[in-house]
């Protein structure tokens, strides 16, 4: 039994020992609207508003990461703002993007003077997450509650798209 225990520690502090994905803290509302106008008038960004301990935000993010698989582009980017406090970086931000593994950008927006930015967002924005915006230069559509299905997130892109007159690089052309 002890050589089990043994054999099975390396793997253990190994696991313990991976990093993180990378992640941006943005201690205030400015640095994030300086992120989303360096991406350019022609890119399009999908930026979803979300917290480890919002459980339909979380239930969505499989959604965010196959879209960014398909899409993903100098054109195209996939942001993921975290809106936990930067006291829970640590114990639950951290483990949590090491479990889940997403591909998109992932930030964490810290600014707590919630009142003054979730306008500058979007207008009719509340405030509530999981919460989903399309920018593309001065043009943006909110969509201010969990997407139910890939489908669904793939229908609100889409129309943006149409919108704004962007056709986006398929990366997995029919693997639907």
């Amino acid at each position: 039994m002890r050589k089990i225990y043994l054999s099975l520690l390396p793997i253990l502090l190994l696991a313990a020992l991976l990093p993180a994905q990378d992640f941006t803290v943005y201690d205030d509302f400015a640095q994030l609207e300086e992120r989303i106008n360096r991406a350019g008038e022609n890119t399009v960004l999908l930026v979803n508003f979300w917290a480890t301990w919002c459980a339909p935000c979380v239930d969505e993010l499989p959604c965010f990461d196959e879209m960014h698989q398909d899409l993903a582009s100098e054109d195209f980017q996939v942001i993921l703002i975290s809106l936990d406090f930067k006291s829970r970086i640590e114990p639950a931000l951290i483990p949590f993007l090491k479990k889940w593994k997403l591909k998109p950008e992932v930030a964490v927006l810290a600014d707590q003077n919630a009142d003054s930015w979730i306008p500058k967002v979007h207008p009719d924005w509340n405030g509530a997450i999981p919460a989903t915006v399309m920018i593309c230069g001065k043009d943006r559509d909110l969509h201010p509650e969990k997407f139910d299905s890939y489908q669904d997130l793939e229908e609100f892109v889409f129309t943006f798209l149409r919108k704004v007159n962007k056709v986006p690089k398929m990366r997995r052309i029919g693997s639907r």
